[in-house]
């Protein structure tokens, strides 16, 4: 979508709408504010005319955008310790802590997880995903704690990629969630989406959205509150956080999908344990990584209440 111009009809269901709030609800790699300034940049047009951002658009007008190739980001090796829980010649498994970002992006250009990689590895990551996600095959949120493999070679990112794809790769998180659960387990079965009004949220939804597969046991149910494992059979953005809400029990502490709780930042959930083949030797591999102090501290919190 970068560098091109852009043409859409507005559809009737969204007739009335800004022209800023209907770019950026049509287009969620847009914000609200980069819209605002493409349109002050005089790459919006309406029916061929420039506008202001406060035009409201009708039903069969056509949009036309020049959206402008984004600031490349870069990403440089910094000294910031890391767990390496494995590490061989093609890949290692790291142990990343709660609130630490995995690659850099807007808001986050230093002290990510990649930052700490490149001065681990000097340098040696796969470049698959180009200079901003040097190694990175999968990612887990800011705020979720635990397990993540990085490629240090392209074969070893192409295989373990690919079993991702396959649903072969085995991620299993441990979570507290809030309310009683009816069932000791089950499987949440629910496409995923982007929010259609609020870009940053993902959510259940039949429009343009992906399989999505979640299975959970409860380990331990307490009054208002469950300690769960979680499997995940694909891995969807924010995919545990979305589909625990769906059934009525979001993550405590999930301050996008659920409600903020005192003495912690964000959701309480761990990537507890992760498994593949070795993309190289054929060896299948499995780590596990122990609850860290803020999750123990919650669960000694809600057993004591």
């Amino acid at each position: 979508m970068n560098d091109e111009m852009i043409t859409e009809t507005v559809d009737a269901s969204e007739a009335s709408s800004r022209i800023d709030k209907w770019i950026s609800e049509k287009f969620p790699d847009i914000t609200r504010s980069a819209a605002q300034k493409m349109i002050a940049d005089g790459n919006v047009t309406v029916n061929g005319k420039t506008v202001s951002k406060n035009c409201k658009v009708a039903a069969g007008d056509e949009v036309s955008m020049y959206v402008p190739e984004p600031e490349e980001l870069s990403a440089e090796p910094e000294d910031i310790p890391v767990e390496i829980v494995y590490e061989d010649d093609d890949l290692l498994v790291v142990n990343k802590p709660k609130g630490m970002v995995v690659h850099p992006a807007a808001g986050h250009c230093t002290g990510t997880l990649v930052n700490a990689l490149m001065f681990h590895c000097r340098g040696r990551l796969s470049s698959i995903n180009g200079v901003v996600r040097p190694g990175i095959v999968h990612r887990i949120d800011k705020n979720t704690s635990g397990l993540l493999i990085v490629a240090k070679t392209d074969k070893a990112h192409q295989g373990l990629a690919e079993q991702i794809k396959e649903h072969s790769f085995t991620r299993e998180y441990e979570a507290v969630v809030c309310g009683k659960l009816k069932e000791t387990e089950g499987t949440i079965n629910a496409p995923i989406g982007r929010h259609k009004t609020d870009r940053k949220k993902m959510c259940v939804t039949q429009t343009g959205s992906k399989h999505a597969v979640t299975h959970y046991t409860v380990l331990e149910q307490y009054n208002r509150y469950a300690y769960v494992k979680l499997r995940l059979e694909t891995g969807r953005t924010h995919q545990i956080r979305v589909h625990m809400k769906y059934i009525g029990h979001p993550v405590y502490g999930d301050d996008v999908y659920g409600t903020p709780q005192k003495g912690i930042e964000g959701q309480c959930l761990h990537a507890r344990k992760i498994g593949f083949i070795h993309p190289c030797t054929g060896e299948y591999m499995e780590f596990e990584s122990p609850l860290p102090e803020y999750f123990t501290e919650v669960l000694d919190k809600i057993k004591n209440n």
